[in-house]
């Protein structure tokens, strides 16, 4: 099997440390060749992504056919049928390991850019609430692995707020309080929807781009019911 051919986009940092390690025992083998490229390529995204959604389903010792049919969709929603039933196996396989998700978010940490990130935790809390219900022990590790990958507090609870409604989510979104004037909702509006356009991860390739524009809608959407409750 050609890993570099078969996974997203190929493998970059990710081929080394205990990344590599799961998806090789998962594979059976893994290309021995130390590529050393600095930007997170959509390989070392992919294969972030199956360990850490496998992490986050095992939180509550109960693997759940609503979240198996979450990740089947997602890939093929984002992928297509031709590789689905192939990557489902993969990460049936990766299910059954052991992961150390300390060492994990530490190679994350070390070698995933910022925007790369904040898409990685925005995916695994669409699969956290993929049963229509976000169990506490699933925002846990969320929660935790956002910390361990050294996410900062502000990201993580615009990306929480999206997913995890109150009267104040559409400020938490885009990082205000609920007694912000206008002229800080609109700077805030202006500088979230910059820093999460979908082409900051556009390095990610263009299977990515679905799950981007996902966010990117959610910054807008949080805007424009801002506008609506204060008849702007």
């Amino acid at each position: 099997m050609n890993i570099n051919k078969w996974l997203w986009g190929g493998l970059g940092w990710a081929v080394g440390g205990p990344i590599g390690a799961i998806m090789g025992y998962a594979l059976g083998s893994m290309s021995s060749t130390n590529q050393n490229f600095t930007q997170t390529r959509g390989g070392d995204f992919g294969a972030t992504m199956l360990i850490l959604f496998a992490s986050v389903m095992k939180a509550d010792n109960e693997l759940k056919k609503s979240e198996l049919e979450f990740v089947k969709r997602f890939l093929i929603e984002n992928f297509g049928k031709n590789y689905t039933k192939q990557r489902m196996e993969l990460f049936k396989k990766i299910l059954n390991q052991e992961i150390d998700i300390n060492s994990v978010c530490n190679q994350i940490k070390s070698h995933m850019d910022i925007n790369s990130k904040i898409q990685l935790i925005h995916v695994l809390f669409g699969l956290s609430k993929a049963d229509n219900q976000i169990h506490q022990n699933e925002i846990s590790i969320i929660t935790n692995i956002a910390n361990l990958i050294g996410l900062n507090q502000s990201d993580f609870k615009s990306i929480k707020a999206m997913f995890i409604e109150d009267t104040k989510s559409c400020y938490k979104v885009l990082g205000l309080d609920s007694n912000a004037n206008f002229s800080e909702i609109k700077d805030a509006y202006r500088k979230m929807a910059t820093k999460y356009h979908p082409d900051k991860v556009s390095h990610l390739g263009d299977e990515f781009a679905k799950v981007a524009e996902e966010k990117f809608k959610s910054i807008n959407d949080a805007y424009q019911k801002i506008k609506k409750e204060r008849n702007i």
